[in-house]
C-alpha cells in the first residue's frame, strides 16, 4: 500500500492522550501507557499491510486527540493541554498515587471518589456554586490524600488554585505553606473523629446510657467428642483482632453434660464493663474456642497406654453479634441462636476426606455447634441485677471487661492482672521431630496457692497448663487467664515450665521439664509490671535447680534486661552460661517465649511519676512543709510535673492540671516566707530543665485561661495565673530549641534596610523601619523561636530574591577593607550551608525549599564571581575562605531535596519543568572555579577529595562527565608537588568506603570513571603507568562495594558474609590495615548473629596477628578505645577468641592460644594467678563433638553476582544438619534458582544461561595427621577430631558401571570415579564455606580410579574400622545404649544380610578372575586377610554385646552368637585364624593406645599404598606391639618396613600349631608372635 505522510507545521501540532497500552517491538516503534501525551508532528494515512515490515511508530487508534494550549518560554514552544487546571490536577494526582495505592492499599477509596469527581468536572455541567464546591471537596481530598500519604504539599491561593511560585512572592509562598499546614491538619483530626459506626440503629436508651452489658445463656453443646472438654467464651473485636472480655469458662463432661450437674441448665453469664466505645466498633464476636481435655490423638484407641488428661485444641465456635449489642436487633429471650462449630485441624493443608478421619461427627453429617440465647441488657451489674432479676441472679457468672470501664463507679474495686501466653519458638535439639511443648505456671510465693483463675465461673487453681499443639516448632497459644495478685506484691513472681508431653504414657512419665522463665509481677521501683509483650528469657539446667527459687529469681527475666545486663554479650543461637548467681542455669536462646500483660488495678500502678505526683499534691496543701520542699524535692517535684505532661503530649487529659499545680507551687515561692527559693526556682530552670516541648502545652493553657477571662466568664485561676506570668513565660523560653539564627547576618540586613530606607516614600520607609525594628528584636539572645525561625529565614530568602545583582554589588562596596569582606563571605557561607543541612522548613513544603535553594544558588554564584575577582591571586588567596565555599556548594548539590533519582517521575517532571537540574548548573561552577586555582589546589588535596568524590557519585551523566576529570587534575597537581599521589589514593579509598556502602556510586559511575581517567592518563606519559594501577586499584574496590552494598539489604547471611570477605581480603592485599580491622569486625558481628563461634574466632583470630607482645602503643583500633598497648590489646583479643572457640568445640586452638597465654604470664608479665586458666584437655577426651558433614555447594548461571556465579564452594555444615536442611535452606536463599539433581559438572549450556542453577551434593573430608601426631598411639578423640577438622581435600565419590553387567553380583563390575575438590584454605575459618580452586576430575583411566576389587578392600576396611571404634567406645563409657552395638554386629553376622563376603568370592576368587587380572594378587591377598581380621573383632564385639545386652534381648543375643559360630568356621577354614588380645586384659592407665595398635595393625598396614581411596585413617604405625596378620611373613616386613617401624627379629622354634617361629619387636616393647594363617 502507499504510505502517504502528511507533513504539519508548529501551528498545527497534534497532541493525544493514549488511551490503550502500546509495547513497541520494532527499533522505530514507540511504547505507549494509558494517561501518556504524544505530540505529533506527522501522520500516516491509510491501514498498515500487515505484510509490509514495521516501520510505523505506534497505531493511530491507540490515541485520541486533546485540545493543546501552544506557550512560548523564551525560544521553546510548550504544548500544554487545554484542560482546566483542576482536572489536570486530579489526572496528575491520580497517576501519582496510582504506583502507591498498589503497595500501601490505604488511599484505594480516595483514588474511587477522586476519579468520580473528575468525571463530574469534565462532564461541564454542573452550576457554579456545586462547581464551586467541587472544586473545594476535590482540593482538599488531594491535600489529604499527600498528607497521608507523605507526599508534597500543595500551596493554593485563595480560589483553591496551585499557587505557582514564579508568580507569588516569598512571603507570600511562605504563608500560603503555613496555611495549607493548618487546614491539613483540621482535616485530618476532622476525617479520625468521623471514623465512628453509625449509630442510628442504637436505641435511644442504649444512646443514653454509659453502661452495656450482654446477657448469654448456654442452651446446650452439639458435639461427639468423646472426652471431656472446656469452652472459653469471650467477645472479640475482629477488625483490632483482640479479645474485649473474660473468658467465661464451661467445663463439658464426654457424655455430653456439664461435668457439674447442677450447672445443667444454668449457663449464664454477664459480659458487663462495656461502653460507648465499645459499642462503636465496627464489628463484635461472640466466639467459643473448645479445648479437648484427655489423649493426643483422637484415633489412639488403647487408653491404658495412651497419656491422658492433655489439653488438644479441638475447635471454635463464631457468631457476629454486632447488631444485637448494638440493639439493632431485638430478641426475644426464649429465642435460641445456633453457633456452628468449625473444626481444628493442625496441618497446614487438610482435605475432607482427612477431615472425617479425625472428626467422626462430621462423617454421621451432624452439625455440632452452641445453643445460645442472648440479650443486650443497658446498665452495670448492680443495675441490671435490679431490672433483670428473672435473668441475672447471684448464681449468674460475670465476665468483666479486660481492662476499665468508661465510668469507674464509686466502690468498684478491681485488683486483678491478665496474662497471655503468646507464642513461643522451641528447638528440637537432638529430637527427630518437633516437641509436644507444654506449658505450667505457677504464682510463686510463700502463700501461691490458688490464686490462678482460668475463666469466670471457674474455680481458682494453683497451676495452669496450656494447651498442647502436636509437633509445632512455633505454637501460638493465646490463651487469656488471670492472676489475682496476693497482697504484697514484691513477693510474688510467675514461673513458667517447658515440657515434652509424648502420646505414649510410659514415655510421658520419663519426660521432664526442659526449660523454665519466669516473670516478676512487682518491679523495684514499686510499680507493677507493665502492659504489653514481655519477651522473657527461657532458661535451660537440670529440673530441680529449675524449680530452686534462689538459683533463678536474682537474674534477669526478660529479653530486655539480659540485654543490659549483659552489654555486649549479645544472644546467640545456643545456651550461655548464667553470670552471677545461676545456680547452674543457663540462656537458651535456641527457645524463645513471650506474654503479654494487662493490669486492671485500682490499687496498684505502672507508673513511677503517680508516687512523685502524689507527693506533689500533698506539698501542694501543706504550706508549712514547703520549705522542706524546695530545699529538697522542688527539683524532682518539677521534673515528675514535666514528665507527667511529656508522658501523655498526645493527649491534654492532664495540660491543666499540671498547670495548675505548676502555678501553685510558683505562688507559694512569691510568697514572702519563701522568696528566698527564688533562686532555687531560677536555678532549676536555667540548669536543670529540659522539657523542650512543654512551652505547647503551657501556652494552650494560657491561652485557654486568658480566653474565658476575657469573654467575660468566671476563671478561678487566673488571678494565680497572672501572678506566676514571670515564671511562665521563663519555662516557656527555657523549654525551645534557641540557637540564635545568624546574628551577624541580622545585623548586617536591619544596618543595610536602615541606609535604604532614605527616599520620597513614606509607606516603603516606615515598612522598612518596622522590619528592621523586627530585625532587632530577633537578634536578641532572649528571642523565642518556634515559628520565628520559620519567619527569619523567610524573610532572608525574600530579600535576597529581591535583590539583583546591582544591589548585590553596591552592597559589596561597602566593605572597606578584605578582612570585612573576607569575614561576611565566610559566615555568609557558614550560614547558607547551616541551613540548607538543618532542612528549617518542614520535608513536604517542596516549593518553598525549592524556592529557597534557587535563592541560594544565585546568591552563592554571585559570592563566588566576588571571590574569584578580589581573593584569586596569590597575595590576597584566602585558603579558608575557598574552602567555605567548597563545602558549601558540595552540601548545596548533596542536599536530598535536589536528588532527583529519588522521586516519582510526576514530582521529578516537575521540578524539572519549573527549576530546572540547579546540580548541574553548581556543578559546572565548581568544575570552572577549580581549574582556576592554580597553584593554589594542592591546599585542597586530599582535604576536598572526599567532597568532590560525594559530588562525583550523584547519578547525572553530564554532571558525572563534567568533574570525574577533576580526580585526574588532582593526581597531577600532587604528583608534580610530592612526586606520587599517596594522599589522594588513601583518601578516595577511604571515602569510596563510606560513600558506596552510603548509597552512593553504581557501575555505570565505575565504567565513566575507568574511562575518563585513562583516557586522560593516554596524553601524560610518565603518569600512565601508575594510573592505570591505581584505576584497576579503585575498580576492584568499586566491584567489591557494590556487591557488597548489594546484599546487605539481602536475607542471606552468607552472601553478606563473603562480601565482607572479599572486602576485608582486598584491603589486607592493598596494605590498608584500619579498614582491614573495619571489615573484620563486621564479619566477626554476622558470625555471632549466626552463631558460629568457631568462626568468629578465626576472625577475631587475623586482628590479633597484627599484634606484637610488647608494650608498645597501639593505633586506635575499631571497638577498641583509649590508650591500649599492644600486649595489653592482643591478651584482650586472646580472652575473647578462646571464650568463642571454648563455645564452637575448638578446644585445640583454645589450647594453642593458652600456651601462648601462659608464656607470656610466666616469662614476660609474670602473672601467676592467671596461669590457672583450665586448658581444656578434659573436654576434649570427655565431651562428644559430632563430625559435621561438608558439602559442595555450586553456583551456575549468570544469574549470580559475580562473587557467586559459575564457582563451587565447599561448606562446612552445622551439628547434625542434614543434606536435605542444608539444602532447604540454601534454596530458601534463591527461590528463583533451578535444583540440579547431577553431580557431574554442568555445561556451557547451563554455565551461561542467564537463569540460576544450584547443586549440593555431600563431600567426605580427606584426613591430614599433624606431623606431631604420627608413628603416636593417639586416642580415638583426638583422631575423629581431625578427620573434619584442619581439612583442605575433599572427596565425591561415584559408582559407575564398566564392562558386562552381572545382575546377580553388582560388585563385579562397580568402578568408583572420584572428585577431589581443593579450597582456598582449610577449614573450619574465618567462614564456613571457602571456594574449591583445585577441581580435579579423576577419570576411569587414571591410577586414583577404583576398580570392583579396590572398592571392595575400601568397604572391608571401611567396616573393620566401623567395628574395632565401637568396640573402643563402648570399653570406655559403658553408659552407652546397647542398641547401636546390636545393629551393626547383627547386619554382620546374619544370614540373611551377610550377602556381602559371598558376593566378593563369587566376583574376585575364583579362577577366572586370578587368571585374567594376575596384577590383583596382592589385593586378593588384602580383601582375604580384612575378611579373616573380621571375625575376631565380631567375636570382641559380640563378647561385649553379651555382658551388656539386657534379659529381653537375651534370645536375640544367643541368636546372634550362633550365627556367628556358623560364620566363623567357614572364614576361619577359607581365609585362616587371626587372633586379638584379650580386651578385659586391658588394665593399663591408657587403655586405648592397645586398641589403637590393634586398628594400626588391621586398618593402616593393609591399606592400598600410594592411593588417595583408603578410609581417612592413621597413615603410620604406632611404636607399641604390632599385632600384624599376614599371609606370609615377606608381605608383613614389606608392609612394616613402608611404614617405618624399627624391628628386632628373633627366630624361635615352633611352639604351637599356626604360629610362625618369629617374633617382631619395636623398640621398648615385649616381643610378639605372629599368627599366620593354616
Amino acid at each position: 500500500m502507499v504510505h502517504q505522510m502528511r507533513p504539519s507545521l508548529n501551528s498545527d501540532i497534534f497532541a493525544f492522550a493514549v488511551k490503550w497500552n502500546f509495547v513497541g517491538k520494532g527499533e522505530k516503534q514507540l511504547s505507549l501507557e494509558v494517561g501518556d501525551a504524544v505530540h505529533i508532528q506527522e501522520a500516516c494515512e491509510g491501514k498498515k499491510n500487515t505484510s509490509e515490515p514495521e516501520d510505523f511508530i505506534f497505531p493511530a487508534s491507540f490515541v485520541h486527540l486533546k485540545e493543546v494550549i501552544i506557550e512560548k518560554r523564551g525560544n521553546e514552544e510548550v504544548v500544554i493541554s487545554a484542560e482546566m487546571p483542576l482536572v489536570k490536577e486530579v489526572t496528575t494526582t491520580l497517576r501519582e498515587w496510582g504506583s502507591i495505592w498498589k503497595q500501601l492499599f490505604v488511599v484505594r477509596k480516595l483514588m474511587w471518589e477522586l476519579m468520580e469527581w473528575r468525571s463530574q468536572l469534565l462532564s461541564g455541567t454542573l452550576p457554579s456554586d456545586e462547581f464551586k464546591e467541587l472544586k473545594q471537596k476535590v482540593t482538599s481530598k488531594i491535600d489529604y490524600g499527600n498528607k497521608i500519604l507523605e507526599l508534597d504539599q500543595v500551596v493554593r491561593d485563595e480560589d483553591g488554585n496551585i499557587l505557582e511560585p514564579e508568580r507569588a512572592s516569598v512571603i507570600s509562598l511562605f504563608r500560603a505553606h503555613e496555611d495549607a499546614t493548618t487546614k491539613i491538619n483540621e482535616r485530618i483530626k476532622e476525617e479520625q473523629s468521623n471514623i465512628q459506626t453509625d449509630h442510628s440503629g442504637i436505641s435511644a436508651r442504649i444512646q443514653s446510657s454509659p453502661t452495656h452489658s450482654l446477657y448469654v445463656f448456654v442452651r446446650n453443646f452439639v458435639c461427639r467428642i468423646g472426652e471431656d472438654s472446656e469452652l472459653f467464651m469471650s467477645l472479640y473485636d475482629p477488625n483490632k483482632q483482640t479479645i474485649i472480655s473474660e473468658n467465661y469458662l464451661v467445663r463439658w463432661g464426654s457424655k455430653g453434660f456439664p461435668k457439674e450437674i447442677d450447672m445443667l441448665n444454668n449457663l449464664k453469664v454477664v459480659f458487663t464493663d462495656l461502653g460507648n466505645k465499645d459499642l462503636s466498633r465496627e464489628k463484635i464476636y461472640l466466639i467459643c474456642q473448645i479445648v479437648r481435655v484427655g489423649r493426643m490423638d483422637l484415633k489412639e484407641m488403647n487408653n491404658k497406654k495412651c497419656t491422658q488428661g492433655l489439653r488438644r485444641p479441638f475447635g471454635v465456635a463464631v457468631m457476629d453479634i454486632t447488631d444485637i449489642i448494638k440493639g439493632k436487633l431485638e430478641c426475644d429471650e426464649e429465642k435460641q441462636f445456633f453457633i456452628p462449630f468449625f473444626p481444628k485441624t493442625e496441618q497446614h493443608k487438610t482435605n475432607k476426606k482427612k477431615t472425617k478421619q479425625n472428626f467422626p461427627f462430621l462423617k454421621l453429617n451432624l452439625h455440632p455447634g452452641l445453643w445460645v440465647t442472648m440479650k443486650a441488657l443497658v446498665g452495670d451489674i448492680v443495675q441490671i441485677r435490679k431490672e433483670y432479676p428473672h435473668l441475672v441472679d447471684r448464681s449468674t457468672v460475670v465476665a468483666r471487661k479486660l481492662g476499665f470501664p468508661e465510668i469507674i463507679m464509686p466502690g468498684d474495686v478491681r485488683n486483678d492482672i491478665y496474662l497471655t501466653l503468646q507464642g513461643g519458638d522451641f528447638d528440637k535439639y537432638n529430637k527427630t521431630t518437633q516437641k509436644n511443648v507444654e506449658v505450667i505456671m505457677w504464682v510463686c510465693d510463700e502463700e501461691g496457692k490458688n490464686s490462678i483463675c482460668l475463666g469466670a465461673g471457674d474455680k481458682a487453681v494453683s497451676e495452669y497448663r496450656s494447651v498442647i499443639y502436636y509437633q509445632i516448632k512455633q505454637p501460638r497459644w493465646m490463651e487469656t487467664f488471670k492472676v489475682f495478685p496476693l497482697e504484697e506484691m514484691y513477693r510474688i513472681h510467675l514461673r513458667f515450665m517447658f515440657r515434652h508431653r509424648s502420646s505414649q504414657e510410659s514415655k510421658d512419665k520419663s519426660e521432664k521439664n526442659f526449660a523454665m522463665a519466669f516473670v516478676r509481677l512487682m518491679k523495684d521501683d514499686g510499680t507493677v509490671l507493665q502492659d504489653g509483650l514481655h519477651d522473657l528469657v527461657v532458661f535451660k539446667g537440670d529440673s530441680k535447680r529449675m524449680e530452686d527459687v534462689n538459683s533463678y529469681l536474682k537474674l534477669s527475666s526478660t529479653r530486655h534486661q539480659h540485654g543490659d545486663t549483659h552489654k555486649g554479650a549479645a544472644l546467640g543461637r545456643s545456651s550461655s552460661n548464667v553470670s552471677g548467681s545461676g545456680g547452674g542455669l543457663s540462656v537458651s536462646s535456641r527457645d524463645s517465649f513471650t506474654i503479654s500483660t494487662l493490669v486492671c488495678s485500682t490499687k496498684l500502678t505502672q507508673n513511677g511519676m503517680c508516687a512523685c505526683v502524689c507527693v506533689c499534691v500533698c506539698v501542694l496543701l501543706l504550706d508549712l512543709l514547703f520549705a522542706l520542699l524546695c530545699e529538697q524535692f522542688l527539683q524532682d517535684t518539677l521534673d515528675a510535673l514535666f514528665n507527667i505532661m511529656m508522658e501523655h503530649s498526645q493527649t491534654d487529659d492532664y495540660d491543666i492540671l499540671v498547670f495548675d499545680a505548676l502555678i501553685y507551687i510558683i505562688g507559694l515561692i512569691a510568697d514572702r516566707k519563701f522568696q528566698h527559693f527564688n533562686t532555687v526556682l531560677e536555678a532549676y530552670i536555667k540548669q536543670h530543665f529540659s522539657a523542650t516541648l512543654a512551652y505547647k502545652k503551657l501556652m494552650s493553657v494560657l491561652k485557654r485561661y486568658l480566653d474565658v477571662s476575657s469573654r467575660g466568664e468566671q476563671c478561678e485561676p487566673i488571678l494565680r495565673t497572672l501572678k506566676a506570668l514571670e515564671y511562665i513565660f521563663k519555662f516557656i523560653v527555657r523549654s525551645q530549641c534557641r540557637d540564635v539564627l545568624l546574628p551577624m547576618m541580622l545585623r548586617e540586613l536591619s544596618g543595610a534596610l536602615a541606609s535604604m530606607a532614605d527616599g520620597p516614600h513614606d509607606e516603603r520607609r516606615n515598612s522598612l523601619e518596622l522590619l528592621n525594628n523586627i530585625l532587632e528584636v530577633l537578634s536578641r539572645d532572649n528571642v523565642v523561636r518556634h515559628r520565628i525561625s520559620f519567619w527569619v529565614v523567610a524573610c532572608m530568602t525574600a530579600i535576597l530574591s529581591q535583590m539583583d545583582d546591582r544591589h548585590y554589588a553596591t552592597y559589596i562596596e561597602t566593605f572597606t577593607g578584605t578582612t570585612d569582606l573576607v569575614d561576611f563571605l565566610m559566615e555568609s557561607f557558614l550560614l547558607f550551608k547551616d541551613l540548607i543541612g538543618k532542612h528549617v522548613y518542614p520535608s513536604d513544603w517542596m516549593a518553598m525549599i525549592m524556592v529557597q535553594n534557587r535563592v541560594f544558588l544565585r546568591a552563592i554564584n554571585t559570592y563566588a564571581d566576588t571571590m574569584n575577582q578580589m581573593f584569586l591571586n596569590n597575595d590576597d588567596f584566602e585558603v579558608q575562605l575557598w574552602n567555605n565555599y567548597f563545602h558549601l556548594a558540595v552540601a548545596f548539590i548533596t542536599q536530598e531535596s535536589l536528588q532527583l533519582q529519588h522521586f516519582s517521575p510526576t514530582k521529578r517532571n516537575k521540578i524539572l519543568a519549573k527549576y530546572g537540574d540547579m546540580r548541574r548548573l553548581i556543578g559546572f561552577a565548581i568544575r570552572d572555579i577549580w581549574y582556576k586555582l592554580g597553584s593554589h589546589k594542592i591546599c585542597f588535596i586530599p582535604g576536598m577529595v572526599g567532597p568532590i568524590l560525594e559530588m562525583t557519585l550523584i547519578p547525572e551523566e553530564e554532571l558525572r562527565r563534567a568533574t570525574i576529570p577533576i580526580f585526574f587534575d588532582m593526581i597531577t597537581c600532587e604528583h608534580a608537588h610530592s612526586g606520587n599521589f599517596q594522599k589522594f589514593e588513601d583518601e578516595i579509598i577511604l571515602k569510596l568506603d563510606h560513600e558506596v556502602e552510603g548509597g552512593g556510586g553504581d557501575e555505570r559511575y565505575m565504567q565513566l570513571l575507568e574511562t575518563i581517567l585513562l583516557d586522560c592518563a593516554a596524553e601524560k606519559l610518565t603518569l600512565r603507568p601508575q594510573v592505570q594501577h591505581f584505576v584497576a586499584l579503585v575498580k576492584g574496590l568499586l566491584v567489591r562495594l557494590l556487591d557488597y552494598r548489594t546484599v546487605m539489604s539481602d536475607d542471606s547471611r552468607n552472601n553478606r558474609m563473603s562480601c565482607t570477605v572479599n572486602l576485608l581480603n582486598f584491603y589486607k592485599d592493598i596494605n590498608r590495615e584500619e579498614m582491614y580491622i573495619r571489615y573484620l569486625y563486621k564479619l566477626r558481628d554476622l558470625h555471632l548473629e549466626g552463631e558460629n563461634y568457631t568462626e568468629a574466632a578465626y576472625t577475631l583470630l587475623l586482628h590479633s596477628r597484627l599484634l606484637k607482645w610488647s608494650d608498645d602503643m597501639c593505633n586506635p583500633q575499631f571497638e577498641f578505645h583509649g590508650s591500649q598497648t599492644q600486649r595489653q590489646l592482643k591478651e584482650t583479643l586472646y580472652d575473647t577468641i578462646i571464650d568463642y572457640f571454648d563455645k564452637g568445640k575448638m578446644w585445640e586452638e583454645a589450647i594453642t592460644l593458652c600456651k601462648e597465654l601462659a608464656e607470656q604470664y610466666e616469662n614476660e608479665i609474670f602473672d601467676y594467678e592467671l596461669l590457672s586458666k583450665r586448658l581444656f584437655y578434659e573436654n576434649i577426651m570427655k565431651i562428644l563433638r559430632p563430625k559435621p558433614d561438608y558439602f559442595a555447594v555450586g553456583y551456575y548461571g549468570q544469574g549470580y553476582p559475580p562473587f557467586l556465579r559459575n564457582k563451587v564452594f565447599i561448606h562446612r555444615g552445622k551439628e547434625y544438619e542434614r543434606r536435605e536442611d542444608f539444602q532447604n535452606q540454601l534454596m530458601s536463599q534463591f527461590p528463583s534458582a533451578v535444583r540440579l539433581n547431577t553431580t557431574t559438572m554442568p555445561g556451557d549450556d547451563i554455565r551461561n544461561s542467564p537463569l540460576q542453577y544450584i547443586q549440593c551434593f555431600t563431600v567426605q573430608p580427606v584426613l591430614e595427621i599433624p606431623p606431631r601426631l604420627k608413628n603416636k598411639p593417639v586416642p580415638d578423640q583426638i583422631i575423629n577430631f581431625y578427620k573434619s577438622n584442619y581439612v583442605q581435600r575433599f572427596h565425591y565419590s561415584r559408582p559407575v558401571r564398566k564392562g558386562p553387567v552381572d545382575p546377580n553380583n553388582e560388585f563385579a563390575s562397580m568402578w568408583i570415579e572420584r572428585t577431589t575438590f581443593t579450597t582456598v584454605y582449610k577449614l573450619p575459618g574465618i567462614l564456613r564455606w571457602f571456594e574449591a580452586t583445585d577441581l580435579k576430575h579423576v577419570s576411569l583411566f587414571q591410577v586414583t580410579t577404583l576398580s570392583p576389587l579396590e572398592n571392595a578392600i575400601e568397604t572391608m576396611e571401611s567396616t573393620n574400622e566401623k567395628i574395632l571404634t565401637m568396640i573402643n567406645q563402648y570399653q570406655a563409657d559403658w553408659s552407652l545404649p546397647i542398641n547401636p552395638l546390636s545393629m551393626l554386629l547383627n547386619g554382620i553376622v546374619d544370614p540373611a544380610v551377610m550377602g556381602g563376603f559371598a558376593k566378593y568370592e563369587k566376583a574376585f576368587f575364583t579362577d577366572e578372575y586370578t587368571q585374567e587380572h594376575s596384577e590383583d594378587r596382592d589385593k586378593l591377598l588384602r580383601l582375604k586377610d580384612l575378611i579373616a581380621w573380621q571375625i575376631p573383632l565380631l567375636g570382641g564385639g559380640i563378647s561385649l554385646h553379651g555382658k551388656r545386652v539386657t534379659d529381653d534381648l537375651r534370645p536375640f543375643h544367643e541368636r546372634m552368637e550362633e550365627c556367628f559360630k556358623q560364620l566363623k568356621k567357614k572364614v576361619e577354614k577359607e581365609y585362616g585364624v587371626r587372633e586379638l588380645p584379650d580386651l578385659d586384659e586391658r588394665k593399663s592407665t591408657r587403655p586405648r593406645s592397645m586398641l589403637r595398635s590393634i586398628r594400626q595393625s588391621i586398618i593402616s598396614i593393609t591399606s592400598l599404598p600410594g592411593s588417595e581411596c583408603g578410609t581417612p585413617t592413621k597413615a603410620h604405625a604406632d611404636r607399641y606391639s604390632k599385632h600384624i596378620a599376614c599371609v606370609d611373613v615377606l608381605t608383613c616386613l614389606m608392609a612394616l618396613v613402608k611404614n617405618h617401624c624399627t624391628l628386632k627379629i628373633i627366630v624361635h622354634p615352633a611352639s604351637a600349631p599356626g604360629i610362625f617361629p618369629l617374633s617382631l619387636q619395636s623398640p621398648g616393647t615385649p616381643p610378639c608372635l605372629v599368627p599366620v594363617a593354616a
